[in-house]
């Protein structure tokens, strides 16, 4: 028979949920909406379960799957206990959110550790993992502000942007559209692509190397902040200042880049294609772009981010009343902040998908690499 396993999340767990038994209520007095008491007390009851469960000789799918369901349906139960009742949280609602946080962490364990048979089991698991981390940093933030009462106006909890979000998709949009579907991919394919064309000429011409490179690790440097409204004077208010500001940022690291990855590919390679009688053109596509491919891929990941940075910035410069840049300059003067968070969040969200479609396109293209073959 199996024996039972060793979890000190579980006897940390065991141990807060007797404390906050000890300092119960979890509410302060004169609380808009009590809590029950049965609530409370079954709250606690699943959370010592859970603990249990996690030292339980079960297999590791079985383990996890409890821990995931009942951590956050604790953590739920608690989150609406403080609803209404902001700022008046005790100390024993606190203590149990940390023995669920506890939990969740138990359970991020129990699925690292698994190992699929399956192409797709291992796919889930690696967005299973980080969406639990991601829910967490929300549910705990839900919790720290509403429960401690932090004023609105300083740190808004999610569940408030989520709502104007939800409130103001049409505005979100527009803003998307004008900062990202313009000023971003406009700026961030002209960048790219005049990096790469000046790269693999430089490459070519030891004059341009020798000179491009230094000018590039100076200009790269430039502070966005003293760039952008010169880009602003020189073309207008509208996407294009942007766009030149973004072309700017992401010119000189596929420039870098590709230059460094043009030079990866090694003399035994280079000697073997000079066996088969093989011209700088045809060794070049053969040969020395392949091997610079993770180095380009490289290069178009830290762009994707430094694109998206760089035409907000400029927006607080000068722009059309529409942008992304544009709406959290104008919203902060206004103390409307959870609008100002929803434009983070949008660009957060769209960041992170703009860097997600470059890294499959990196799988697809360098699936030979060692790094992608061992991930």
């Amino acid at each position: 028979m199996k024996q039972m396993t060793f979890s000190w999340q579980g006897v940390v767990v065991l141990v807060l949920a007797a404390i906050a038994l000890v300092t119960l209520p979890i509410m302060g007095a004169g609380a808009p909406e009590p809590v029950s008491s049965a609530t409370v007390g079954l709250t606690i009851a699943l959370i010592v379960a859970l603990a249990f469960v996690s030292f339980a000789p079960l297999p590791k799918l079985y383990v996890a799957g409890a821990l995931l369901i009942g951590a956050h349906w604790a953590a739920w139960v608690l989150l609406s206990s403080v609803t209404g009742n902001e700022g008046l949280a005790t100390k024993s609602l606190f203590l149990l959110m940390a023995a669920c946080w506890l939990l969740a962490w138990r359970c991020v364990t129990e699925l690292s550790e698994m190992k699929p048979a399956s192409n797709f089991g291992r796919s889930f698991l690696r967005l299973l993992i980080p969406a639990i981390f991601g829910a967490w940093i929300l549910i705990l933030w839900e919790a720290l502000t509403r429960g401690a009462g932090i004023p609105f106006v300083l740190l808004p909890p999610p569940s408030a942007i989520g709502v104007r979000i939800a409130g103001s998709l049409p505005i979100l949009a527009d803003d998307v559209r004008q900062t990202i579907f313009k000023a971003v991919f406009a700026g961030y394919v002209i960048g790219c692509g005049a990096g790469f064309a000046v790269a693999v000429l430089a490459d070519r011409v030891a004059f341009l190397r020798r000179g491009l490179l230094p000018i590039g690790n100076m200009v790269s440097a430039l502070p966005i902040i003293g760039v952008a409204p010169i880009m602003v004077m020189w073309f207008g208010f509208d996407w294009q200042s942007k766009a030149a500001v973004v072309i700017i940022m992401t010119f000189f690291p596929m420039l870098v880049n590709t230059v460094a990855g043009l030079a990866a590919s090694g003399p035994m390679e280079r000697d073997l294609m000079q066996t088969y009688a093989s011209n700088y053109w045809q060794t070049l596509l053969k040969l020395r772009l392949p091997a610079a491919m993770p180095f380009i891929f490289n290069a178009l990941k830290i762009n994707s981010t430094l694109a998206l940075i760089g035409a907000i910035v400029a927006e607080f410069f000068g722009t059309p009343i529409v942008g992304m840049g544009f709406r959290i300059s104008t919203e902060i003067g206004r103390m409307n902040v959870d609008m100002v968070w929803a434009e983070i969040a949008v660009a957060a969200l769209v960041g992170s998908i703009f860097y997600g479609v470059v890294a499959l396109a990196e799988r697809a293209v360098t699936f030979w690499h060692p790094s992608i073959r061992g991930g």
